[in-house]
């Protein structure tokens, strides 16, 4: 995918609710703490190793629990090619009806 492709997609998801999306569509959970402080959640390299998004959903769950009295803020870092490589043939497929 080019560049310029990516940076539309980026474009697109913006504005997209993230605590909505699908695991499988995220990059990693950043989890901003007090004190300037900071845990990294690695979803993709968690989904190629093989868990199930269902654990890995659980998981997160669990460390924001953990952490509930300490966030400042939550980051989630979405999978742009993923995303990209999953919805665009479907768009494409609808746009041709037209």
């Amino acid at each position: 995918m080019t560049p310029d492709f990516i940076s539309k997609w980026e474009h697109i998801l913006e504005d997209v609710e993230k605590q909505r999306i699908p695991v499988y569509f995220l990059k990693k959970v950043v989890i901003k703490l007090e004190g300037k402080r900071q845990q990294t959640i690695n979803v993709e390299r968690f989904l190629k190793q093989g868990l199930d998004p269902e654990q890995i959903e659980e998981a997160v769950g669990r460390k924001l629990a953990e952490l509930d009295n300490e966030i400042v803020s939550v980051e989630f870092i979405l999978n742009i090619k993923i995303i990209a490589d999953t919805v665009q043939p479907e768009t494409d497929r609808l746009l041709n009806r037209l």
